[in-house]
């Protein structure tokens, strides 16, 4: 999501960090270099707390594919996008040219991350990691100034793995991101479900997921997004934040039976306006 998203109370995300790893004997044969490569069944797990305003993260972490987990630990709405800086780049490069108005400097590419839970609430988010320079970055700015502003950046390194990690990642259906829509590859049903998201589209997309109240129609959210008075009538559940094109992602999340809407609050290329104004909104139901 790019600084100038309005966030509307529900966009907040945060990501987590623990390595998982395991070492090889320079001595072994490729045979057995490759049986090793097969037993790597898990990402690399990263646990990351977000509160008013900081995140706490480890410094350091390898690379691969990595899940990171967010807890949204303060009162306020948080997410944690993931931002992949350009070699030389360093955080205070970026807190200095977000501080300006426009695009998003080109030597920062946005990389996903989990995206919003409600406060006190967890999401994920799975990606590959190549090494290099990141930044864990809020750009929540319901309650003010963007949380960045405030203090919620954090510099990650990524550095090369020393063990690996796993490939890929089961999902139970694919989401594609589109200017401006969602297709889904196939129905989601109840339970807990992972979902292979892929950035289709020639610009930044995200999706939001929230579950839906009962009785409550898109129309009704809508209109309350636009007044935020009383309580939400739909819980945030996650989802990935705003992603370059041509990435993939996977996050999971317990889908109860029910109304679900699928948002994209990520301010367009071309007119500023969030790609939900332009249809990226989208009702399912889970049975």
């Amino acid at each position: 999501m790019s600084k100038a998203t309005t966030v509307i109370g529900l966009i907040a995300v945060v990501a987590v960090a623990a390595i998982s790893a395991r070492t090889y004997a320079s001595s072994h044969s490729a045979d057995t270099s490759a049986a090793a490569d097969s037993t790597a069944t898990a990402a690399n797990v990263v646990q990351v707390v977000g509160e008013d305003f900081r995140f706490e993260a480890p410094d350091v972490i390898p690379a691969g594919l990595t899940e990171f987990k967010f807890l949204n630990k303060g009162p306020a709405l948080h997410h944690m996008s993931l931002v992949k800086l350009n070699e030389g780049k360093t955080v205070d490069d970026l807190r200095a040219a977000l501080a300006n108005p426009g695009p998003p400097p080109k030597w920062m590419q946005e990389m996903g991350g989990p995206n919003a839970p409600v406060p006190g609430g967890e999401a994920n988010a799975t990606i590959n990691l190549e090494p290099g320079n990141y930044a864990l970055i809020c750009f929540v700015d319901i309650d003010g100034p963007p949380h960045f502003t405030k203090g919620m950046v954090r510099p990650l390194k990524v550095e090369p793995a020393k063990a690996p990690s796993a490939k890929t990642v089961k999902a139970d259906t694919k989401l594609d991101l589109l200017d401006y829509n969602f297709k889904l590859s196939s129905p989601i049903t109840a339970g807990t479900r992972t979902i292979e998201v892929h950035n289709s589209g020639p610009q930044v997309h995200e999706i939001e997921l929230v579950q839906l109240a009962p009785g409550v129609t898109p129309a009704d959210f809508m209109k309350w997004m636009g007044k935020m008075e009383g309580p939400p009538p739909g819980k945030a559940l996650g989802g990935i934040a705003g992603m370059a094109p041509g990435l993939t992602e996977y996050f999971s999340a317990d889908f109860a039976p029910g109304n679900y809407l699928l948002l994209c609050f990520v301010p367009d290329a071309k007119d500023g306006k969030p790609h939900f104004a332009h249809g990226m909104m989208q009702e399912i139901t889970v049975k």
